[in-house]
């Protein structure tokens, strides 16, 4: 969760199952972790929405030279500020928003930035009118680009998110790698029950169910009724509903009969610390959910009640694996899982991120 969003990096601003036959063990009713019934629908992502609204190709042209005009009024205001995006990253998102908005952004319309002759009309999935406001409040409202299309792009995947939820980072990837990795050859990991906490859209979720074997099944929960419902949006658009299953609620709270049947547990928590928040990118303090962000006045306590549950939570053999904000808070988690849990828990580690930031804690319980 590091929080940045100059889209060519998200460079860091802050200092920072399984099979029955073989194994024996107390049933879990599937059927009782049920997708919590919600009244409201998530926003649909641009992308997805259908073509029913047309322009002219020199009313679209005249849209994207004022979207680039105003982007490139930015400079390096942003950067300077909170580092957020330059006017460089802002000018690789007009074209993003194009090809999301776009019929067919593969037509060829868009040529280096700029228009062909491609036609008197083109369809488009917003308004035009709907295009400029939504440019203005990307960059004079600094809201950010992902909820501006309601998507983000991550691994393989194509995640909606909206406001209330916690835009997934590329890091966050690393853990998905971890769990594929440790599976590998181990049938109870592999086909076992798997729980992602504070899921936000799902990520962590469906991308561990895509590497669990048939019968791996995962609970993914979030106190957030807006993440839940968007994360079983993702879950269903990915055609994930039979092996995982979206939980409301706070912590281990919604897995209470699932105690020490837990094949694996990973977690993106709240880990920053209460006084940083005001001083983070304009687009992460304004506008994603503090209920994401927020780890208390150490960014450690939502980390600390994961390493308590874990412990009774995990069946023998179990793996975790818990995302941190760096060095610190990694040695931290260490050295109080080795004294104040002493005994639990084996193999522990410190994993670095793709950019070398020592980042995650794994290990296993004990046997």
């Amino acid at each position: 969760m590091k929080l940045s969003f100059a889209p060519s990096s998200f460079a860091s601003i802050i200092t920072p199952i399984f099979t029955q036959s073989k194994i024996h063990t107390r049933p879990i009713s599937y059927s009782s972790i049920s997708t919590r019934p919600t009244s409201l629908k998530p926003k649909t992502p641009l992308f997805l929405r259908p073509p029913t609204y047309s322009t002219t190709v020199s009313e679209l042209q005249k849209w994207h030279n004022w979207a680039q005009t105003l982007a490139s009024s930015v400079g390096s205001t942003f950067l300077e500020s909170d580092n957020g995006p330059t006017s460089e990253n802002l000018k690789r998102e007009v074209v993003w928003l194009l090809e999301d908005v776009l019929e067919n952004p593969k037509s060829n319309l868009i040529d280096n930035c700029g228009f062909n002759d491609g036609g008197d009309f083109v369809k488009l999935r917003v308004e035009l009118g709907d295009l400029y406001v939504l440019w203005k409040q990307r960059v004079e409202e600094r809201r950010p680009f992902q909820y501006v299309v309601g998507c983000e792009h991550w691994r393989d995947l194509v995640l909606s998110v909206e406001e209330g939820v916690l835009i997934p980072r590329p890091e966050t990837e690393k853990i998905v790698d971890l769990v594929s990795d440790i599976i590998e050859g181990n049938e109870m990991l592999k086909e076992g029950l798997w729980a992602d906490l504070g899921t936000g859209s799902g990520a962590l979720a469906i991308g561990i169910g895509r590497v669990l074997g048939s019968n791996g099944r995962v609970i993914a929960s979030d106190l957030s009724d807006i993440a839940v419902r968007v994360a079983s949006f993702n879950v269903q658009r990915y055609n994930l509903q039979d092996k995982i299953v979206i939980r409301q609620g706070s912590w281990f709270e919604p897995l209470k009969e699932a105690e020490g049947e837990l094949a694996g547990l990973v977690s993106n928590p709240p880990y920053i610390p209460s006084g940083h928040i005001s001083g983070l990118q304009a687009e992460v303090a304004k506008y994603e959910p503090r209920l994401a962000l927020d780890g208390g006045e150490d960014g450690m306590g939502d980390l600390l009640q994961l390493c308590t549950g874990a412990a009774s939570m995990l069946r023998p053999g179990g793996y975790f694996a818990f995302e941190t904000n760096g060095e610190d808070q990694c040695k931290f988690l260490l050295n109080h899982m080795e004294t104040k849990t002493k005994g639990v828990f084996y193999d522990l580690k410190i994993v670095s991120d793709f950019a070398g930031i020592q980042r995650f804690v794994t290990g296993f319980k004990v046997k």
